[in-house]
């Protein structure tokens, strides 16, 4: 359960002051500010008075925090409806959620389970797809409160040991764990603060990247550097670990180890400060010095698996929407790749062996397929599929069992297997909803212009029979950045909306993969206003159609979506009636300053670059472009928490402080401060309950509509 503060107030926290719902005009708790504190940008001076929150553990900021949440909680309470909508969300969210089956080289099935309501899910493993299944690992019995969360799980080779990363409190630092594969004994081996890693094994150890030791006090706010690469040998402790590879002269690169199954050769993937990744490979029979296949950061390459001293390699190189190449270990360079399956019309986004075949995934207008190919890369079939969706396959080059789980917006995970050699595919599990029928909703989509009259496409979701009278409540998701797509996939929460005669809309912008790479560069740098624009034109589609009017309409995105919902929101006040920025990356001009916020440069650029970059984004940095002119504003509830490492809550709480303080009207513009929670990843299922509640409370009090009539 969230550990916001209840209904009790206490009026000595910071000025803070007893609040009613959006009836009454809310006084905002004071934030610590220096007003004499500036910087300069190639001679545009930016004042900065927020800066002293920026200090995540100065009292004064923890008093502040206290106190918003006070106050944010104080005018929730008064929701009359907020208890209803938890019941009826913890109802949507209790069904059984079963994840697709693998087998190890054990012999033994593993797949995830989820019971409906535990906080996280349950790894299981069973002889076979109809034996009775035994626990393997229940990451709930880490923690007594599921903010512990299992991050990955890697099998040795030799079938001996189970290696797992956990985070806590949603963090992006990592500990690894290793148990005994047959008996599933935890063995004493424990790693502390790795990050972005697997655990990738040769022999009885295996490699993982982390960095040093982070300063006491700092540990989810300091700048992350010097990325490393270490193998730890089982039974050893984390203090005898050998140092595989580093990179001071770059000390802002990430470094991944992947090693495949057959442990003879070692991949060290770099990343961190072009749009791509580096890779360099050394052979781990013979030795020797490592072997350079890529040497700049400027393609997206991800190694897909090595059979026979052949690595398979999806690519941006020479193809905006990727290919796929093969590279000769023995002359591994990448003028010397050959190409097995060219561009498409679509993307290609992943290829995994099956048998003695491969399974192709392709985005196609934003929705995913499935095709089978002979190593060759000659085609055979297309796996088809019944609607648009999103797809996760399981496969293995040692066996011909495929089985796929397919997702969209108004269906839960079916599971199917699917025959390599009829090409039949056979329903074994679809997880139901017990009281909604997915068929009373549909989806389609829909392709509108932007600003400079680019087609955007765009998911509409709602129940069937709605009119488009212009007082449809809307629900306009997006995130356009990053190389990210995205697809359709099932949210029990959503149910919620739909139920109750909402519109989810989810626009692909700019930024994004859907078309490949020149679709991800229009959204980047001094692209980045047309991200804005497509989400712009995209309310505006809405309300021209007919499906909705501004007095209904509500914008919600995190992360690069908090941004963007920030940005439009400045931009364009009079769309609006309801916006919600989560975990934003708010503060555009120092963002890099922050653990890993260097990374984003090359999709943000950073106010270092250029005159004319640190000038492009001053003009739409969320923080430096609220209005205070009496503009009215829409009601805003900004959300963040104390343990997001990735966009530090610095950003959220430097954005609602500058926002309390504008003359934007009487909207509220609150700030809700998780704990022990982090940028998202590996929530439990009771936070991210107490989470929607309040979005949705906050959304339909600010919309006028009560859900439970």
């Amino acid at each position: 359960m969230n550990k916001l503060l209840k209904l009790t107030f206490v009026s000595t926290l910071a000025g803070a002051m007893a609040t009613s719902c959006s009836s009454s005009k809310i006084e905002y708790p004071t934030a610590p500010t220096d007003e004499t504190v500036t910087d300069d940008y190639f001679g545009t001076v930016v004042a900065d008075p927020y800066r002293p929150l920026e200090n995540d553990t100065a009292p004064t900021t923890l008093e502040w925090v206290k106190a918003e949440n006070a106050v944010t909680e104080n005018y929730l309470s008064q929701i009359p409806f907020r208890g209803k909508i938890k019941e009826r969300l913890t109802q949507l969210n209790n069904y059984k959620k079963t994840g697709l089956p693998s087998k190890h080289k054990d012999g033994k099935y593993y797949f995830y389970e989820n019971n409906g309501l535990q906080n996280q899910s349950v790894l299981y493993r069973t002889d076979s797809l109809n034996g009775k299944p035994e626990v393997f690992l229940d990451p709930n019995t880490l923690s007594d409160d599921g903010t512990v969360a299992l991050n990955g799980m890697s099998f040795s080779n030799n079938g001996k040991y189970a290696a797992y990363i956990i985070s806590r409190s949603g963090s992006d630092w990592n500990e690894i764990y290793v148990m005994d594969a047959k008996t599933g004994k935890l063995l004493d081996d424990h790693i502390e603060w790795a990050k972005f890693t697997g655990a990738d094994w040769e022999g009885d150890g295996f490699y993982y990247s982390s960095y040093p030791r982070p300063e006491k006090g700092k540990e989810f706010s300091n700048a992350n550097e010097n990325h490393q690469i270490y193998y730890h040998k089982i039974g050893t402790p984390q203090s005898s670990d050998r140092l595989v590879y580093e990179d001071k002269a770059h000390p802002l690169h990430f470094h991944s180890a992947y090693v495949p199954e057959s442990e003879d050769w070692m991949f060290v993937i770099g990343g961190g400060e072009g749009v791509g990744s580096s890779i360099m490979v050394k052979n781990l029979k013979k030795g020797g010095d490592w072997v350079v296949m890529e040497p700049s950061q400027d393609y997206n390459h991800s190694i897909m698996d090595v059979v026979n001293g052949k690595a398979y390699i999806l690519t941006n190189w020479g193809a905006p929407k990727n290919r796929l190449m093969v590279a000769d270990l023995t002359n591994p360079a990448r003028a010397n790749w050959k190409e097995i399956i060219p561009e498409g019309d679509g993307v290609m986004t992943a290829m995994q062996f099956a048998g003695d075949k491969m399974i192709v995934t392709y985005e196609k207008d934003a929705a995913e397929h499935a095709y089978v190919y002979e190593p060759s890369g000659k085609l055979v079939r297309e796996i088809e599929f019944p609607t648009y969706g999103t797809v996760g396959i399981s496969s293995d080059k040692d066996n011909n069992e495929v089985y796929y789980a397919l997702t969209s917006f108004i269906s839960p995970s079916a599971r199917y297997s699917y025959n390599m050699a009829t090409g039949e595919s056979t329903l074994i599990g679809q997880a139901e909803i017990n009281g909604v029928n997915m068929d009373d909703y549909v989806t389609e989509q829909v392709f509108y212009p932007s600003a400079d009259g680019t087609k955007i496409p765009m998911f509409i979701t709602y129940k069937k029979g709605l009119e488009k009278n212009g007082k449809n409540p809307v629900y306009l998701y997006g995130y356009g950045g990053f190389n990210v797509s995205l697809t359709p996939t099932f949210s029990a929460n959503r149910m919620l909306w739909l139920e109750n005669g909402g519109i989810y809309a989810q626009a692909n912008l700019r930024g994004g993969s859907e078309y490949g790479e020149e679709w991800h560069t229009a959204g980047t740098k001094q692209n980045k206003l047309n991200v804005f624009n497509d989400f712009i034109s995209a309310a505006e589609y809405m309300i021209n159609e007919g499906w909705t009017s501004p007095d209904y309409l509500t914008i919600e995105g995190g992360s690069n979506g908090g941004l963007l919902v920030g940005a439009t929101v400045n931009m364009r006040p009079d769309l609006f009636k309801v916006a919600i920025p989560r975990v934003g990356v708010m503060d555009m001009m120092r963002y890099h300053l922050f653990t890993i916020g260097w990374n984003w440069a090359s999709d943000y650029g950073t106010s270092a670059d250029s005159k004319e970059m640190a000038d492009y984004l001053l003009a739409y940095s969320p923080i430096h472009n609220i209005k205070n002119d009496g503009t009215p504003y829409p009601a805003i509830l900004v959300t963040t928490a104390d343990h997001d490492d990735r966009v530090v809550p610095a950003h959220s709480f430097k954005y609602a402080a500058a926002l309390q303080a504008a003359n934007t009207g009487d909207a509220p513009k609150l700030i809700r401060i998780d704990s022990k929670a982090g940028h998202g990843g590996g929530k439990p299922t009771a936070k991210v309950i107490d989470e929607y509640t309040d979005l949705y409370s906050f959304i339909y009090e600010n919309l006028g509509i009560d859900p439970t009539k």
